[in-house]
């Protein structure tokens, strides 16, 4: 199987509405190199952090549009112009590669057009690095709505979130402080070049990513990738031993055993989330970790079908968001998500935090979290919350991390090395 074929036929997935996660995994395990695997993810996350930048450049080097049924060449066409603009794949290789997957995609007729619109580029390389579109989407290689909605929500930060937007994700781990402490764990990466999550107990960053199965404690449970801003939410929850606990929308799992890992023993631990495949993750981390929790596949917010009739003490909801704080890290969210999106999802935000509060005990805490920076997830949310419920009082987050909002915290991306990232506590009066 050709590499940049490959590449092709992935993005053709990515643009008809599949995320990177479900659609990369299943082509990049028929490569047995892992470099191979390594170059082809390189690719798409490539292609996807820079599509709208690409796709006006290909634009103007195309003498016509490229046909539907013939998505996959123009996917191609993207996956070389990356290569030639922001990879160190010498030209020449990087162009008859490019022309040889065509062959592999069997559309032998378009070699022709793939060596000329990469040729052409290569000609007008001094005047295509030099553009001085005012196009903020070509500038900034985001949707027009994400940009108008940053300018909106951040006005003072906008141009900084778009860029922490295109930056690589730093690589995070949070040190399993019952098993080890922060120092003693970066002592034992010996070499490795570290930096500690200042405003985290035990996070820390390395500055080249890793297999993280080659560290020394995964297996042993010692270590959990996750990044800074995500290890806060526990510590939010103030969570005292012998309590009782919901993670609503729990998966993949991180938050649930840094809880456990900060607070235990707890009367009881229970993960909810609406899908069997996620809830398996959060299973795999709790038994590598050698930690206990009650998972349940459920609607958390109809409260009916799981609840057993006692309140908890303390609940996490790390609700459905437009992921908008982890674009660095999910790129292709550029392209599947719409301005509509945003709307329905804050319905359901809504949705679950009124059907959840009916759970927590009085004096209970719940934490409000999303990956989001828009606040028409995140204060609006809130705000609308408190209004209308006289036993919720926020209780403020006194902190130095982020930024103050009305109601809450928001962590831009970028901020303190970490993804965007809110937070709001509410205590049941």
């Amino acid at each position: 199987m050709n590499i940049r074929a490959a590449a092709a036929i992935i993005l053709c997935d990515v643009l008809s509405g599949t995320s990177l996660s479900d659609t990369l995994p299943k082509h990049s395990a028929k490569f047995k190199d892992a470099r191979d695997q390594a170059f082809l993810h390189a690719l798409c996350y490539g292609v996807c952090r820079w599509y709208f930048r690409l796709a006006a450049l290909l634009n103007t080097l195309l003498d016509k549009p490229i046909k539907e049924k013939d998505q996959d060449i123009y996917c191609l066409l993207l996956v070389g112009l990356y290569q030639l603009m922001e990879m160190r794949v010498p030209p020449h290789a990087a162009i008859a590669e490019t022309v040889n997957a065509a062959k592999a995609l069997k559309k032998i007729w378009a070699k022709g057009l793939v060596n000329a619109v990469l040729r052409h580029y290569q000609r007008r390389l001094p005047e295509s690095s030099s553009s001085d579109t005012k196009d903020l989407s070509v500038i900034y290689s985001h949707p027009a709505w994400m940009i108008e909605m940053a300018k909106k929500d951040w006005p003072l930060d906008w141009q900084d979130i778009l860029a922490a937007n295109n930056q690589h994700p730093p690589f995070s781990l949070r040190v399993n402080q019952k098993k080890i402490s922060r120092e003693k764990y970066i002592e034992k990466l010996k070499d490795a070049e570290t930096q500690v999550i200042a405003e985290t107990e035990g996070g820390i960053t390395l500055l080249k990513p890793c297999d993280v199965t080659e560290l020394p404690g995964f297996s042993e449970g010692e270590i959990s990738v996750q990044d800074g801003a995500s290890q806060l939410a526990a510590g939010l929850l103030s969570v005292q031993p012998g309590q009782r606990v919901l993670d609503a929308c729990a998966a993949p799992g991180g938050k649930t055993t840094h809880i456990l890992e900060l607070a235990s023993p707890l009367q009881k631990m229970i993960a909810i989330d609406h899908h069997q495949e996620r809830l398996n993750s959060i299973r795999e981390n709790l038994e590598r970790l050698h930690l206990t929790a009650d998972l349940i596949c459920a609607d958390a917010g109809n409260v009916p079908a799981w609840w057993d009739g006692v309140l908890f003490d303390r609940i996490l909801l790390d609700a459905p968001c437009s992921a908008s704080g982890v674009i660095r890290r999910h790129p292709d969210i550029k392209l599947l998500r719409n301005a509509e999106d945003i709307s329905r999802l804050a319905k359901e935000q809504s949705r679950l935090l009124e059907n959840l509060w009916t759970v927590l005990k009085p004096d209970g805490l719940l934490v409000y979290a999303t990956c989001s920076v828009y606040a028409l997830e995140n204060t609006e949310i809130l705000t609308a919350f408190i209004a209308a419920h006289q036993d919720a009082k926020e209780e403020k987050i006194k902190t130095d991390w982020g930024k103050e909002c009305i109601i809450g915290r928001q962590i831009l991306p970028g901020m303190h090395g970490m993804d965007g990232f809110y937070f709001a506590v509410l205590k049941k009066r």
